[in-house]
Formats: structure tokens, sequence, C-alpha cells
């Protein structure tokens, strides 16, 4: 059994599966195909990553283009990250317009990211383990990013600025307006 609720974009989810646990610990199922066939959501996953931040990490914003595009399922299992999904794509009456969720250890969400929007997250607490399953695989040749502080989409970050840890590719990744993006 999961929950399912609406972001403020849609085909962005928030997702809580459930967690089953006693004093030994819990138990959860936070994939489950046909669970989430039954709620609504048709996607096949071909691939998982896991990556670990320091707190002030921020990956991102990143997506694939076609034929590769990338549907995300993002979920934290040690610490929490702010997670940030942008639509960027260009018919959309929502283009340019982004949603954040705190994704925790202790709450046990997840965010779903369609194809067609950007993702990226910043580690709030040290150590924080972040691990999502995408409906494509990695393609350097339609790996994209675009500046997280591009202030045209004007994302509200938990944490200023001077605390950003960014990677070279993000940091000079191109603003909304100069990037490759959907029709």
């Amino acid at each position: 059994m999961l929950e399912v609720k609406e972001t403020g974009l849609p085909g962005v989810l928030e997702i809580l599966p459930r967690r089953i646990g006693d004093d030994r610990g819990f138990f959860s199922e936070v994939w489950s195909e046909s669970r989430f066939r039954d709620a609504g959501i048709d996607l096949t996953f071909v691939q998982d990553n896991h990556s670990r931040s320091a707190r002030g990490v921020l990956r991102g914003l990143h997506y694939q283009l076609e034929p590769v595009a990338q549907a995300k399922l993002v979920r934290v299992s040690r610490g929490s990250v702010f997670d940030v999904a942008v639509d960027i794509r260009r018919s959309s009456p929502t283009f340019g317009q982004w949603t954040g969720v705190v994704l925790s250890a202790d709450t046990w969400n997840q965010l779903l990211v369609p194809v067609g929007f950007a993702h990226g997250f910043l580690a709030l607490e040290e150590g924080s383990e972040v691990q999502y399953k995408v409906s494509a695989p990695y393609s350097p040749e339609h790996d994209r990013g675009i500046n997280p502080a591009d202030p045209a989409i004007g994302i509200e970050w938990p944490l200023p600025r001077d605390q950003w840890l960014l990677s070279a590719k993000d940091q000079n990744a191109p603003h909304l307006a100069q990037a490759d993006l959907f029709e």
C-alpha cells in the first residue's frame, strides 16, 4: 500500500510507501510495479543510482534529452535533502515552474519526477544518501543541466548560496533560456 500526493506540478508526485515497524526495526516495499500501476503510475525502470552527499552539496538541475529522457523515482535512506523538479517542456503551461519537497529517511517519502523535468537536490544533513530509479540508462551525449541559481526559475533553496557545494559542471550549467529543452 502506498499514498500518492499531488505537488504543484502535474505529474510530479510525492509518494509515501507504507513502513511496518516494531522494536526490531521496520520493513517497507519502496517499489512494486503492480502497486504503482494500480496507483496510476506505469513506468519501467532500468537502472538504480545511489549517491552520498555532504551537507550543502547541491546536485543538479539534471536531465537527459530524447531518445533517452529519464523519469526518476527519488528517495532518501539516510539524512535529508530538498528535492526539486523543474518543468522544462516549452509547450507546457507550467514551463519554468518548480516544486520542491523535503525527502528524508525519517519521513520515508519519495518524489516521482517525470520525463520533461529537470531534477536536483540540496543535501540538508551530513552524509545524506539518495537512491533513485531511472527509466532510461545514462547517456553522456544526451545529458544536460540547468544552473540551479537561475533567477528566471527562482528556486527557493533552504540553504544560502554561500553554503552550496557545486560541481564545476553544475556551476557552469546554462540558464533555462540558453538550455536545450523539451518542446
